[in-house]
């Protein structure tokens, strides 16, 4: 089955860590550049990193530098995010998405929808409480 699964999100404090991991099946992760794109509950959605199949160069939302870092593994087949000092307004859905066109530095403020991606996974809740 051709898919992107997420995981690794939960619960966690104010300043604290979580990895993400997007693993892809069916297909070669390498092959596309890979984002992650979150939606918190009544926003619109946010494009957060990507990281670029052409050069691998990564990419970071204002928001978010200095506190998030994406990475590939392609033996693994799998994107991951690193989130440090993790802030309540960091709460939300984590979705990534794989793509060879759609994403670009424009783009990041306003990500496509869903159905325009290659592939899109069904996402992980990050939630940041304490």
């Amino acid at each position: 089955q051709v898919q992107l699964v997420e995981s690794g999100g939960g619960l966690v404090q104010p300043g604290g860590s979580l990895r993400l991991s997007c693993a892809g099946s069916g297909f070669t992760l390498d092959d596309y550049t890979i984002g992650w794109i979150r939606q918190a509950p009544g926003k619109e959605r946010e494009g957060v990193a990507y990281i670029s199949r052409t050069d691998g160069s990564t990419h970071y939302a204002d928001s978010v530098k200095g506190r998030i870092t994406i990475s590939r593994d392609n033996a693994k087949n799998t994107v991951y995010l690193r989130m440090n000092n993790l802030k309540t307004e960091d709460t939300a859905v984590y979705h990534c998405a794989a793509d060879r066109w759609l994403f670009s530095e424009a783009q990041m403020a306003y990500p496509a929808p869903p159905n325009e991606y290659d592939y899109w996974g069904q996402g992980t809740q990050v939630t940041v409480s304490s």
